[in-house]
C-alpha cells in the first residue's frame, strides 16, 4: 500500500512548516517507530513519502500510518529533542547506541602510599587519572607493567606483614615501615611521565639496570629486565603520540557500502590514541543527520574530550553548539591526516562486519536457498567466482576462488594474466579469463563446477555465455549485478536473464557478499603485486592537491578506479581538499565513459 493513499497523511503533509523541528513517524497502533530531526520539516518529512525509498527506510515508510512533528527554534534544539525521544521510546527503527559501558581509567593514588587501580569513573577525588581505554585489557596490562617496574604499594589493605610482592623486590613493604614521601616521589613522576606517553627515561633506568646485572654476571636478573623493556615496547608500539599538546580530541569518520555504513571514533587522550569504537548500521538517506545522531548519542555516555574532528564541516557548527565542545573539520595538517586514518579504519570494519556477519548461519542450507533462486538441478556445493583487477588498464588481471560446500578452498584459486590488447576492456577480459577457464577444464577432463558466478551485470553474463558456448561446456552462470550506487542487489540468472532483488539484510545477501568480497581481495591482491614491481599510471596523477603522501593515502584506501565506484565527493572529503575530490571523480566518470570501455 502506498502511504499517500492515506488521506491524513496527504493533509498532515500539506501542513508540514519551512522549520526545524523534530518528527515522530507512527504505525496503526498509534506506536512510535521512527524519530528524526530536520532542518525544515517540510522538506525533510514530505522526501519520505515522495521520493524511492529502499531498505530499512522504505521498510519503516511502508509501516507509517500517522506522524506528529515538534517545532523547534533552531537546529540545535532539533537535535537535542530528536536524542531525547528516542531515549524516551525506543523507536524499532531508530539507532540506539546501546553501549552504556563505563571505559576504564588507570587512577594513581596521589596521597600515603601511592597505589594504582582500574576505576570505573575520574570522579573521586586523590588521584591522578589517564584514559578512559576502550580497551579494557590494554589498561590492565598497562597497570601489571608498571607495578613490575615501580616497587608501589600492591594491597588495597595494609596487611599485617610483608607479602610476596616485597621478597619479588616489588613493593616498598609500608606494611611493616613508613615510607618517605620522598622515596616514593620519583616513582610517581616516572608513572605520570609513561603514562602521558614519555617512555624514554623508563627504558634508561632500566637499560642501565640490565647492563649492570650483565656485567655483574647476575644475568636471571638481566633477563627478567629485559622482559620489562620487550613488554614496554609491546605495549606501547600501539600508543604513539600524535600530538606535543597533549590535548584530548577524537576523531569521527564513516565509510559506506553496499548500504551500510560504519562509523569510527578514534578517542586520543593526552595525545595518545587509546582506542576505537565502530558502529554498522543500514544506511540513511541523510549522511550529515545520521552522523549527528550518533556523534551526540555517543557522548551522551562518554566522556567529552576537548576537541572533535569530524567528516564534513557542515557539521560543525550544530555540533558545537549541541555538545558544548568544539567540533573541527580540517582541510589540511595533522588533524586532516587523522581523518584518513579513521575513514581507512571504518572501510577495514565496514569489510570485517560484510566477512563475519551471519556466519552462524546453516550455509548448506543457504546453498539450497541459491539453488531454488536459481532453478538449479542440483545444490551448488562446488561453485567458482571470477573477478578483473587493473589500474586505468595497466597490470590488468583475472582471479578465480573457489567455494566447496560455502567454504573457501585457498589452494584451487587461480590467477590470470590478461593478454588481450584492450585492457581497459572488462568484458573482454572476463572473456579470455573464462574461456581459458573452461578449456583447460575440458582438455583436462576435470569434474566441472556446479555454478559460476561474475562480479557483474547482464553484460557479464553474456560474455560468461558465449565463453561457455565457445569452449562447449555446460556450467549454470550468475552475475551479481550492482544499482547505481555501486551497491550489490540483484543476483542474475545468466540462462534466463531472470533478476532476483537481493534482501541486503537476509543471510543468503551475506553469504554472496563474502564470496565477492574474496574474489575481489583475491584479485586485488594479485594486481597490486604486479603493480609494484614497476611504475605505473594512476588515476590520481596530475591533480591538484594530491601529492606523494596523499596519493599513497588513496591507493591504500581506493587501489583501483572500480574501487572508485559509487564513492561520493563528501567521502573523499576526509583525505582530500574538495577541487582535487571533485576531479577525481570527474576523471572516474570520464574513464567509465570512454568509448573502448564498457560498463560491468
Amino acid at each position: 500500500m502506498n502511504p499517500l493513499d492515506n488521506p491524513l497523511l496527504r493533509q498532515k503533509i500539506s501542513l508540514l512548516p519551512d522549520k526545524p523541528g523534530s518528527y515522530q513517524m507512527k504505525d496503526k497502533d498509534g506506536t512510535i517507530i521512527y524519530v528524526g530531526k530536520a532542518k525544515s520539516l517540510l522538506k525533510r518529512v514530505k522526501q519520505y513519502f515522495t521520493r524511492p525509498q529502499r531498505g530499512k527506510v522504505m521498510r519503516m515508510v511502508m509501516e507509517v500510518n500517522d506522524f506528529d512533528i515538534i517545532e523547534t527554534q533552531t537546529e540545535k534544539e532539533a537535535l537535542l529533542l530528536e536524542i531525547s525521544l528516542i531515549h524516551k521510546y525506543y523507536p524499532k527503527y531508530n539507532i540506539m547506541l546501546m553501549d552504556d559501558r563505563m571505559y576504564p581509567y588507570i587512577a594513581l593514588r596521589k596521597e600515603g602510599d601511592p597505589y594504582l587501580k582500574i576505576a570505573r569513573s575520574d570522579k573521586e577525588k586523590g588521584y591522578y587519572y589517564f584514559g578512559p581505554y576502550p580497551n579494557s585489557s590494554m589498561a590492565y596490562k598497562i597497570i601489571d607493567l608498571l607495578n613490575r617496574i615501580y616497587p608501589l604499594r600492591k594491597c588495597r589493605n595494609i596487611p599485617t606483614k610483608p607479602c610476596l610482592y616485597y621478597h619479588l623486590g616489588q613493593c616498598l613493604a609500608p606494611c611493616i615501615r613508613k615510607i618517605p614521601k620522598e622515596e616514593y616521589a620519583g616513582m610517581v613522576e616516572g608513572i605520570l611521565r609513561f603514562l602521558k606517553g614519555d617512555k624514554k627515561a623508563v627504558e634508561s633506568s632500566l637499560k642501565a639496570k640490565m647492563e649492570e646485572y650483565s656485567k655483574n654476571m647476575e644475568f636471571e636478573k638481566a633477563k627478567d629486565v629485559r622482559d620489562v623493556l620487550l613488554a614496554i615496547d609491546n605495549i606501547t608500539s600501539r600508543q604513539k603520540i600524535m600530538f606535543e599538546d597533549h590535548v584530548d580530541r577524537d576523531v569521527v569518520s564513516y565509510a559506506i557500502r553496499e548500504g551500510y555504513i560504519c562509523v569510527v571514533f578514534l578517542l586520543y587522550r593526552k595525545g595518545v590514541l587509546l582506542g576505537k569504537n565502530s558502529y554498522v548500521e543500514e544506511i540513511e538517506d541523510d549522511i550529515d543527520e545520521f552522523l549527528e545522531n550518533i556523534i551526540v548519542q555517543f557522548y551522551a555516555n562518554h566522556p567529552h574530550p576537548k576537541e572533535l574532528i569530524v567528516p564534513n564541516v557542515s557539521m560543525c557548527e550544530v555540533l558545537t553548539s549541541a555538545l558544548g565542545f568544539s567540533c573541527t573539520s580540517p582541510t589540511r595538517g595533522k588533524r586532516k591526516d587523522l581523518l584518513s586514518l579513521a575513514l581507512e579504519n571504518a572501510r577495514q570494519m565496514l569489510d570485517e562486519h560484510f566477512q563475519t556477519a551471519r556466519l552462524t548461519d546453516d550455509v548448506l542450507a543457504l546453498l539450497e536457498e541459491l539453488k531454488t533462486k536459481l532453478g538449479l538441478k542440483k545444490t551448488p556445493l562446488d561453485i567458482e567466482l571470477y573477478d578483473n583487477s587493473h589500474t586505468m588498464g595497466y597490470e590488468c588481471v583475472g582471479a578465480m576462488v573457489k567455494y566447496i560446500n560455502g567454504e573457501k578452498a585457498p589452494q584451487l584459486y587461480r590467477k590470470y594474466r590478461i593478454r588481450q590488447e584492450n585492457k581497459a576492456d572488462d568484458l573482454a577480459s572476463m572473456h579470455e579469463v573464462l574461456l581459458r577457464r573452461f578449456t583447460r577444464l575440458k582438455e583436462e577432463k576435470a569434474k566441472l563446477p556446479d555454478l559460476i558466478i561474475v562480479d557483474g551485470g547482464l553484460n557479464q553474463c553474456m560474455v560468461a555465455l558465449k565463453a561457455k558456448e565457445e569452449a562447449g561446456v555446460d556450467i549454470p552462470i550468475a552475475g551479481l549485478a550492482k544499482n547505481d550506487k555501486h551497491e550489490t542487489d540483484t543476483l542474475i540468472n545468466a540462462d534466463t536473464g531472470e533478476e532476483i532483488p537481493l534482501e541486503r539484510n537476509a543471510p543468503l545477501f551475506f553469504l554472496l557478499m563474502r564470496m565477492q568480497d574474496e574474489v575481489h581481495r583475491y584479485a586485488i591482491t594479485f594486481h597490486r603485486s604486479l603493480r609494484a614491481k614497476d611504475k605505473y599510471k594512476t588515476i590520481y596523477d596530475d591533480i591538484e592537491g594530491i601529492g606523494k603522501k596523499r596519493k599513497d593515502i588513496l591507493l591504500s584506501l581506493y587501489p583501483t578506479v572500480d574501487s572508485l565506484k559509487g564513492v561520493s565527493v563528501k567521502e573523499l572529503l576526509q583525505v582530500v581538499p574538495e577541487r582535487s575530490a571533485q576531479l577525481i571523480l570527474q576523471k572516474r566518470d570520464e574513464f567509465f565513459a570512454s568509448p573502448e570501455r564498457k560498463e560491468k
